[in-house]
């Protein structure tokens, strides 16, 4: 079952901060353009099959990893919450999303 794909605003703006920093640590926005590709084909994959996803502290939350980064989302019958995307390189103590 294909569900539709909603972004929280903590998920937007996650994405975006990633991609901003990709253009201005590259001066260039080729590699954000190639890495959204890639976060709109993983959510794809997320979609299809969300029960791929591996289980959090929050039995409702679940996450995919993709490269360096981590998709956390929230599967209901008709859509996929997309909560937040995470550069897993990043500090976990300052993990922290809304449910």
């Amino acid at each position: 079952m294909v569900r539709k794909i909603e972004w929280t605003k903590e998920g937007r703006v996650s994405k975006l901060e990633i991609l901003e920093y990709w253009n201005n640590r590259n001066k260039s926005n080729v590699y954000s353009i190639k890495l959204n590709k890639l976060i709109s084909t993983s959510l794809k994959k997320i979609n299809k099959l969300p029960q791929l996803g591996r289980p959090t502290q929050d039995p409702n939350i679940k996450y995919i990893p993709v490269r360096e980064y981590d998709f956390f989302y929230k599967e209901f019958p008709d859509r996929i919450h997309v909560l937040l995307i995470w550069d897993s390189r990043r500090d976990p103590i300052s993990l922290r999303f809304q449910k």
